[in-house]
């Protein structure tokens, strides 16, 4: 069937409007019992803006705590998928973690577009749009200093956007890379204003250190609707308005490959059974997982084997430890508090006495205002019968939490 130019461009307007857009359902999407609303007046947009919190569940059992902190933007949509896959991969492939939804349901194209149009794929463009540069500035300046204020998070921030949130991603990490450590776009619309973000990405991207910098960026299967001919290799091939918005992408991921100076970490994810509407669920699993695949626990079979000696354990402690401040700029514990733990009890069962009291000693040293790290390293000291340092240790407990139960281990070290 011959298609004239003007139903071409229907048939074009009509494609983009399901994939492109806001996706009908996302400004109407019931965010279901995830995340506390909040919300804060811009000064800088000169509205108020919805966001959504979600806060970690060790949270309670550790108030004094502050953790990384995930931005996604549509977060009345992503952050219920977001906080499952949080749920399900913490510990040991990515950190426990603050996780806030900036609500877009009001203003989307306005916020998240880089630029200013007159016309799109030969018609009249007339929606409100192009202020991505002072969405970001309200981000920067109002959004993030509020949360940091108000919630238990550090500085090391991430950032996840779909299609236009997708492009505004993109976006801060050209113009504003120190702003977060991590950016995931989403099947983002590069292809806005005859991919004029990409031309500056190309332009400015290889002039920028972006050491300890990471882009995930990921691409739908759709990549003409009206020609199954097309794949991703010869995508870009085509030149018709079509695969624009596929051909945006692949440049970009073809031009990061190919200049790597600036240190960016890059990973590029094409799913070819996925489209525009269910690509972000995939998206954010395999995204968070690669972004923090430095997060990730090594040397599980040394730690495991009981014929690894003590010298090399504490070795990979402490090299974990160092790892985990080189990319978050700040001490953590290099594994929680529950596993250091659980690992001193195994091996004082397992009669490996000296392992035992390594990891009693590094759970006291990294959490060292834990009343259960003191009072595990008592039960080290009962279990040999030196009731005199099971005492001491026993104290420091009752002196960190003031409980009965402390209270009473010491009446017995006593006697």
């Amino acid at each position: 069937m011959k298609i004239t130019i003007n139903k071409r461009r229907t048939v074009l307007v009509l494609l983009l409007s399901m994939c492109y857009g806001v996706i009908t359902g996302q400004t109407n999407a019931y965010l279901s019992q995830v995340g506390k609303k909040d919300s804060l007046y811009s000064q800088v947009l000169k509205e108020s803006r919805t966001i959504y919190v979600q806060l970690p569940e060790s949270y309670h059992a550790n108030p004094n705590q502050k953790y990384p902190v995930v931005y996604i933007l549509d977060g009345e949509v992503f952050l219920p998928t977001l906080t499952d896959v949080h749920h399900y991969y913490s510990g040991g492939f990515m950190p426990e973690m603050v996780l806030v939804g900036i609500s877009n349901a009001e203003n989307r194209t306005r916020d998240l577009t880089t630029s200013k149009i007159t016309e799109m794929y030969g018609m009249p463009y007339k929606e409100e749009h192009g202020e991505a540069k002072n969405f970001l500035k309200f981000i920067e300046t109002e959004l993030i200093p509020y949360v940091e204020t108000s919630y238990p998070v550090t500085n090391y921030r991430t950032l996840i956007g779909h299609s236009y949130g997708g492009l505004f991603t993109v976006y801060s990490l050209v113009h504003r890379p120190k702003l977060f450590a991590n950016y995931l776009a989403i099947d983002p619309s590069l292809d806005w204003d005859d991919q004029k973000l990409v031309k500056e990405a190309k332009a400015i991207l290889p002039q920028k250190d972006l050491s300890n910098k990471t882009l995930f960026m990921s691409l739908n299967g759709q990549l003409n609707m009206l020609d199954e001919t097309v794949t991703i290799d010869n995508v870009m091939e085509d030149t018709s308005d079509f695969t624009i918005f596929a051909r945006s992408n692949v440049g970009l991921k073809q031009f990061i490959q190919e200049n790597k100076q600036n240190n960016l970490q890059f990973t590029w994810q094409f799913y070819p059974k996925e489209i525009h509407g269910t690509i972000p669920q995939p998206s954010i699993k395999d995204g968070m997982i690669a972004l923090f695949e430095w997060f990730q626990m090594e040397n599980t079979y040394a730690i495991n084997n009981p014929e690894t000696p003590i010298e090399a354990l504490e070795g990979i402690i402490e090299h974990r430890a160092d790892k985990l401040e080189s990319h978050f700029g700040y001490a953590v514990p290099p594994y929680p508090e529950e596993l250091l733990n659980m690992s001193g009890y195994m091996n004082m069962d397992m009669g490996q006495l000296d392992k035992s009291k390594l990891y009693f000693e590094k759970a006291m040293e990294y959490y060292p205002n834990s009343a259960n790290a003191y009072d595990s390293m008592a039960d080290y000291y009962e279990f040999q019968k030196d009731y005199t340092n099971a005492l001491k240790y026993v104290s420091k407990a009752y002196e960190i939490s003031g409980s009965e139960y402390h209270g009473e281990r010491m009446a017995k070290f006593k006697m």
